[in-house]
């Protein structure tokens, strides 16, 4: 492949761990690019190539560093697979995935489901590289297998301290270092006791999830209990959430426009559904907003952005949705119109109300955009002295509809 950037996957094995295509790539190339710890694991009498360690913050710095070497053979180094939470998306998305010859070498993952009996389709992989610690909430489900990429040698320790904090002390935490090479180990123990305050930079965490008696159980699907929420009574209640999240029929990569967001509970679900689905709250109180904030951590979207300002003004400049969710502010001059236009062909719009004023604006856009209307009535079981009766809830009347190509 003329031009090609070799990208070449090595382990703590090293030299030794690659197969001959891999240290050909490495043996020919004329600039060898990749982590100082990477480096040093090549011969020097094998890689006589000019050495570059990456700068720091690496991303920005790839298309200057490759062009600055162009018309060279230009070998990087990456841990493990390159195509798996690795160098090969950023060198894909930069010079193209057709200028690139790939070696990947066994991921870490692989190591470790190797290591620990584990099947590899079955147990969910979380990278903590560059990402919040709270992403790893929503994966925690007992019963399941959950294996973590750590960042530095106090990943470990923070991710015990983050079981304990939340109701998953009884978490067997196994971190395994330096999988494949000489100095490989395996540390060993609960959440509750876990002692180590700093690990082998180079680990991977393998968690087998057990939830505390007192911990609330959250399901994976939407309508999850309002208890889990943080809220001062704007909140879109239970029942009501799972049927317009049903309505709203999020799929992975999606960008949800949460408008009105109170508490955060319909972009938060939206977003529980697949971990590539993404929202955007839009809410006019400071203090609200920043419950929605603390709501998405807690719930594992620390991903969910918070926009603080009134809509239709605080639309401006957001990325194109692929649905919005309005569960506020229907009355005020311009929204829905501005929703509805910001709307590609295929896009969706759900709004919630209670009043009949906001319920007319929605009966007027029915006749006009078509969808389905519908009103959702709750009643729960209270006592009543000594028997026991239904106590109604504020119905709900909810609009939904996709936009056609014919409406752009």
């Amino acid at each position: 492949m003329n031009g090609a950037i070799a990208v070449v996957g090595i382990g703590a094995d090293g030299w030794d761990g690659l197969p001959e295509s891999s240290r050909r790539a490495l043996r020919t190339a004329e600039v060898l690019i990749g982590a100082p710890r990477q480096l040093d694991l090549l011969p020097g009498d094998h890689c006589p190539g000019e050495r570059i360690p990456w700068p720091s913050p690496l991303r920005p710095a790839v298309p200057g560093l490759l062009a600055a070497h162009r018309g060279r053979a230009i070998a990087v180094l990456a841990s493990g697979d390159p195509s798996f939470y690795g160098i090969g998306r950023t060198l894909a998305e930069t010079v193209g995935a057709d200028r690139l010859r790939i070696h990947p070498h066994p991921s870490s993952v692989s190591y470790a489901c190797a290591r620990l009996g584990w099947p590899l389709e079955a147990v969910e992989t979380v990278s903590l590289v560059a990402r919040p610690l709270a992403a790893l909430s929503a994966a925690l489900h007992p019963g399941r297998r959950v294996l973590v990429l750590g960042e530095g040698p106090e990943t470990p320790a923070r991710v015990a301290a983050l079981l304990r904090d939340t109701g998953w002390s009884g978490t067997r935490v196994r971190v395994l270092e330096q999988l494949g090479g000489p100095a490989e180990r395996l540390l060993d123990a609960t959440a509750a006791d876990w002692p180590y305050e700093r690990t082998d930079a180079l680990h991977v965490l393998a968690l087998d999830c057990v939830r505390d008696p007192d911990t609330p159980r959250l399901g994976a699907a939407p309508g999850l209990p309002d208890e889990a929420y943080e809220h001062d009574g704007q909140l879109t209640k239970r029942y009501v959430r799972a049927a317009t999240l049903a309505a709203l029929a999020p799929a992975p990569g999606e960008l949800l426009w949460d408008i009105g967001g109170g508490s955060g509970s319909i972009g938060i679900e939206w977003m529980r559904t697949h971990r590539s689905c993404r929202a955007v709250a839009v809410e006019k109180a400071a203090e609200r907003a920043a419950r929605i904030e603390r709501n998405a951590d807690t719930l594992g979207v620390p991903g969910l952005r918070v926009v603080t300002g009134p809509a239709p003004a605080a639309l401006a400049g957001l990325e194109t949705p692929d649905a919005v969710f309005i569960g506020g502010g229907l009355t005020a001059p311009g929204l829905l119109d501005a929703c509805w236009d910001a709307l590609p062909a295929g896009g969706r719009l759900v709004a919630n109300t209670v009043t009949l004023e906001s319920e007319a604006l929605l009966a007027d856009r029915y006749r006009r955009h078509g969808g389905e209307l519908i009103r959702l009535a709750v009643a729960a079981a209270v006592p009543v002295g000594g028997f026991t009766g239904w106590r109604q809830a504020m119905p709900v009347t909810q609009w939904s509809v996709t936009k056609g190509s014919e409406e752009g």
